[in-house]
């Protein structure tokens, strides 16, 4: 049995889950995972590796549906419940996945696939009914586990595919590293098809025996109350979402705030991660919580691969250094090693590298050098042992609230309006974001870009939707006719 799952069975009586204020135990959790395998099995005794697309909210039934995947032997494909449509067939059909499994609340949405025999669609709530009295497949860790999608420098995602072998060693590195237990009580707020939330938060958890409570629907003024009830001890986000909380607490009575300030005091760890936390937010936030925010560094094809350290030092505006078993090294254009105090680009390697993109064996043999090397595509310069990452190689990705976004997919939507003759989409500093989406049109007069939104938010997910518009006559190019972004970032 996979040791994620196996763990479970150390403390079966043990809270493992809380969702909209009901408790699962870890016991409950081992006997919904195998009611979902026995779901999707039928009379198969192995899925063999086939894709299991699944659609269901944040919280106990998604953990189930996760598990019972794996425990039946296929590949999980969690699909993001706020995308439109589009971008949900994007990663069925890229997949092929042609089993479905969905909550309650998305049935309507994936409804042409319930329709098409081809696929065979399941809703999760059906599994109560299925009980297996026979062994599950014996999953080894070197089959296919989950496949997570990301947008690289081109303007299509691309589906990483991670082996349970890999999976493993990205939790148990951070298990360590930031010493995990069973007393541990996190609260669970990020987005479940990305890999922040599935392994440092969820997965971590589970893996030690922790307890993870669930907010669907987040709002600064529920995540303050949860922090005042006195549970929480671990807790993860992304920059944007501390940059709420920020102003949630300035508009606290001085009351109130020493109440957080004190509730918050009694946490071990606060960790910071997916984009680049301005010096700014880490230096309120220690001010407001006592705790300076631990930052860390990785990918969905890598996981975590460097992190400050859980004792010591945590230096503002820096990554810190490899995890134990990442091996990292920084090069220049031609590939060759640079010195400490010289930008380059990172490279990593170890047992947390993932295995291919999906389908993309060029993608795949592009992204590694002969010699077995990830080129994560961030350019970094180490400084008195510590990383800093100066930014990326390609100016077309934007890190936006903890999204890596391809501005060339947006320009690829925005092209599509009938008003719009051509567009550039470029990446602006912002304190809270990150990153701001902005776009420049070219069109025959100037409309209603309020109007421009709707019109996106039908098509694309709403944070890749641009925050800022302008209108110019044409778009800045060099001699070769490609269009200069670091002079269309002037404009702004």
């Amino acid at each position: 049995m996979l040791q994620l799952i196996a763990n479970a069975k150390n403390n079966p009586k043990k809270v493992a889950i809380v969702d909209q204020g009901k408790e699962y135990t870890y016991q409950d959790l081992s006997n919904s995972s195998n009611a979902v395998a026995s779901m999707l099995l039928g009379d198969k005794s192995d899925l063999n590796e086939s894709p299991v697309a699944f659609m269901v909210s944040p919280g106990f039934d998604y953990v189930a549906t996760q598990w019972g995947i794996w425990r039946a032997g296929g590949i999980a494909v969690p699909l993001c419940i706020t995308y439109p449509l589009p971008s949900l067939q994007y990663v069925i059909e890229d997949t092929q996945a042609s089993i479905i499994v969905v909550g309650e609340e998305y049935q309507n949405i994936l409804n042409e696939y319930q329709k098409d025999p081809k696929f065979k669609f399941f809703n999760v709530s059906d599994s109560k009914q299925f009980s297996r009295s026979f062994t599950l497949p014996e999953i080894s860790k070197d089959r296919p586990a989950m496949i997570l999608y990301t947008s690289g420098t081109t303007s299509l995602p691309k589906g990483v595919l991670t082996t349970h072998a890999n999976i493993e060693s990205q939790i148990s590195t951070l298990v360590k590293a930031w010493e995990w237990s069973s007393d541990d009580y996190i609260l669970e707020i990020l987005p479940l098809h990305h890999v922040h939330g599935i392994i440092n938060v969820l997965c971590c958890a589970l893996w030690s025996g922790a307890t993870v409570e669930f907010l669907n629907q987040f709002s600064a003024k529920e995540v303050f109350k949860i922090f005042l009830k006195g549970k929480l001890n671990v807790f993860m986000a992304v920059p944007t979402i501390y940059f709420k909380l920020i102003s949630e607490w300035e508009k606290l009575s001085e009351e109130e705030q020493k109440e957080l300030h004190q509730a918050m005091s009694n946490f071990r760890l606060m960790i910071s991660g997916s984009a680049a936390l301005p010096v700014s937010v880490m230096e309120k936030w220690k001010e407001i919580s006592g705790h300076y925010l631990l930052e860390r560094y990785g990918m969905t094809e890598i996981g975590m691969a460097v992190s400050n350290p859980y004792h010591g030092e945590r230096r503002a505006g820096h990554i810190g250094q490899p995890l134990p078993g990442v091996l990292l090294r920084t090069v220049d254009e031609e590939g060759q090693p640079v010195n400490a105090g010289d930008p380059g680009e990172i490279q990593i390697k170890g047992p947390s590298v993932f295995k291919e993109y999906w389908g993309k064996p060029e993608a795949t043999a592009k992204s590694f050098t002969e010699d077995g090397w990830f080129k994560t595509g961030d350019i970094a310069v180490l400084e008195d042992n510590y990383y800093r990452i100066l930014g990326r190689d390609s100016i077309d990705i934007i890190k936006s609230g903890g999204y890596k976004i391809s501005a060339l997919e947006i320009e690829e939507v925005l092209r599509k309006h009938t008003e719009i003759k051509d567009c550039g989409v470029v990446g602006i500093p912002d304190e809270e974001w990150g990153e701001l989406v902005v776009a420049a049109l070219v069109a025959d007069k100037e409309f209603d870009t309020k109007e421009l939104n709707s019109w996106i938010r039908e098509r694309m997910p709403s944070y890749k939707t641009p925050r800022k518009y302008i209108f110019i006559p044409d778009l800045p190019r060099n001699v070769m006719g490609k269009v200069t972004k670091n002079e269309l970032k002037k404009l702004f």
